[in-house]
């Protein structure tokens, strides 16, 4: 290379380091949360515990040998909680920082490379004070609970501001890092979404255990990975009772979805609260991002049965739903790219803040069903107090329940059990091919029975007969249900009905004969 040659890149490198550092300085300020906290200080523990159920390490170590330690999936698990009021020193960011080197590898701390790359990044903010306190006395009573769901391989804190702040408004928050089933590294596939929802099913059974929470109030939050995780978490765990999804993933690989077979979005009840980041369209996801797995049901689209907050936070990128990455210098200026039209720093910051109230106020109206935070969420952002060009907000309201085993009994209880033909006829009506399985009716007459309600498993064993007239067992249970309801004659009818279709029945026989014995 020629000396001019050399001295014009030297120049040009110069000239892209100055503008870098033009524009480090004119981005704004770093990150703060702007949000006030609640009425409870904020406690923190850190419980290092195990699912025994899962394995985590393989059989073998790095060097081939046999692994000599616990194989079972380690669940570094946080847990925010509303406090009592005393001394202790609150958490600094340096603080959340160390949990990164024993997320895995509980008591032998080893921090990743991308852990102390991290940490290098945001190196003027490490002795920023957070509202918790370690260890700090729990609250007296018992608070709904939020189970939050980080992002692809991110750590359980990657969203302090808002956990602390939730607990601060008398929530017991309770995360752990997203990874995959046997790496560190949480894989974007079918494999890893299960894996996430297995964790967070996980951490419910474990709030459970805690003395502070009210389980009767569950809500399943995430960022990104965990915006999709904690939607089959929803399908598959009826204690899930409201979601809130931060860019969630959902948006982005319904082809997961679809994979899923027993994900079914048309069919959930539990309200959604979603995040959308404003720039990037579906389009330029399948192009750029993830070509092919837009191949799916479009999940709020599909969000029917369950009432939806759509959110477009206009000034915030995707990485900008969580803290780690706003505080994290290299999200500014590496990837400017990202960046919506030409909102800045302040306006990230901002947007944040409103994304953080919008959450409290949709879990208040949904887990302590207060009013005023319903009446809120309907109401237009200007009515609310959001600055213009901020975020638009619509309010969905659920049509109605889905047509299921659960709707049906549901539906029974409040008409009463002499209405079962009339509402199966209607759910029908509303899905032609909806059809009540046999075993679940013939197990809810078993339960009506035992508990000595004959005449209601009576009225659903008529409906049953008509749905399944081939099976001469539903015809033996109609006839136990008619004999402990006092009706013999019909009792007789049936049992004969069961040996017309299959005429060596022999429990069909023995009721006969019990029958006819008890006439002499």
């Amino acid at each position: 290379m020629s000396a001019r040659l050399r001295a014009l890149t030297c120049f040009a490198g110069l000239i892209v380091l100055l503008a870098s550092a033009a524009a480090c300085a004119d981005s704004g300020p770093l990150f703060r949360f702007t949000e006030k906290p609640g009425p409870h200080p904020v406690g923190l523990k850190v419980v290092e515990q195990y699912d025994y159920s899962r394995t985590f390490r393989r059989s073998t170590d790095e060097f081939g040998k046999p692994y000599p330690g616990e194989r079972a999936r380690p669940l570094q698990t946080l847990v925010w909680y509303p406090a009592e009021q005393g001394g202790g020193h609150s958490m600094t960011l340096a603080d959340y920082g160390n949990l990164w080197a024993t997320e895995t590898s509980f008591g032998h701390p080893k921090l990743s490379e991308d852990a102390k790359e991290w940490l290098a990044a945001v190196k003027p903010l490490l002795a920023t004070s957070l509202w918790a306190v370690r260890d700090a006395p729990p609250a007296s009573g018992r608070f709904p609970v939020i189970i939050y769901g980080p992002g692809a391989s991110s750590v359980s804190w990657e969203n302090i501001d808002l956990c602390e702040y939730l607990a601060s408004h008398g929530y017991v928050v309770v995360s752990s890092p997203d990874f995959g089933a046997t790496t560190r590294r949480m894989t974007i596939d079918l494999a890893g979404i299960n894996t996430q929802a297995k964790d967070m099913t996980f951490l419910i059974g474990f709030a459970q255990t805690l003395p502070d929470t009210d389980m009767s109030a569950v809500a399943v939050m995430g960022h990104s990975w965990g915006g999709i995780s904690n939607v089959f978490a929803a399908a598959r765990d009826s204690r899930v009772d409201a979601l809130v999804a931060l860019d969630g993933s959902l948006r982005y690989y319904p082809s997961l979805v679809k994979q899923a077979g027993d994900v079914h979005p048309e069919r959930l009840t539990v309200p959604l609260l979603y995040f959308a980041q404003s720039q990037m369209d579906l389009e330029y996801a399948a192009r750029e991002l993830n070509s092919g797995q837009l191949d799916g049901p479009n999940v709020l689209n599909s969000w029917t049965h369950g009432d939806l907050v759509l959110a477009h936070m206009l000034g915030l990128a995707h990485a900008e739903f969580s803290t780690k990455w706003q505080r994290d210098q290299r999200w500014w200026t590496d990837y400017p790219q990202y960046q919506p039209a030409d909102y800045g720093r302040e306006d990230a910051i901002a947007g944040y803040a409103w994304m953080a109230r919008y959450t409290l106020a949709f879990l208040n109206g949904y887990l302590k069903h207060d009013g005023a935070a319903m009446n809120f969420l309907k109401k237009t952002p200007a009515e609310n107090g959001v600055p213009a060009h901020l975020m638009t907000v619509t309010y969905r309201p659920a049509e109605g329940p889905p047509v299921s085993f659960d709707a049906f009994r549901a539906e029974t209880g409040r008409q009463g059990f002499d209405h079962a033909a009339d509402i199966y006829a209607a759910f029908q009506k509303q899905q032609p091919n909806f059809k009540l399985e046999e075993a679940d009716l013939i197990y809810w007459t078993n339960q009506l029975m035992a508990d000595d309600h004959p005449a209601q498993a009576v009225t659903l064993l008529e409906l049953t007969v008509q749905m399944y007239p081939d099976s001469a067992e539903d015809y033996i249970s109609l006839g136990n249900a008619y004999r402990q309801a006092g009706q013999k004659d019909r009792a007789i009818e049936s049992y004969h009905k069961a040996l017309a279709k299959d005429p060596e029945n022999g429990p069909a026989k023995r009721k006969l004969a019990e029958l006819s014995s008890q006439e002499r």
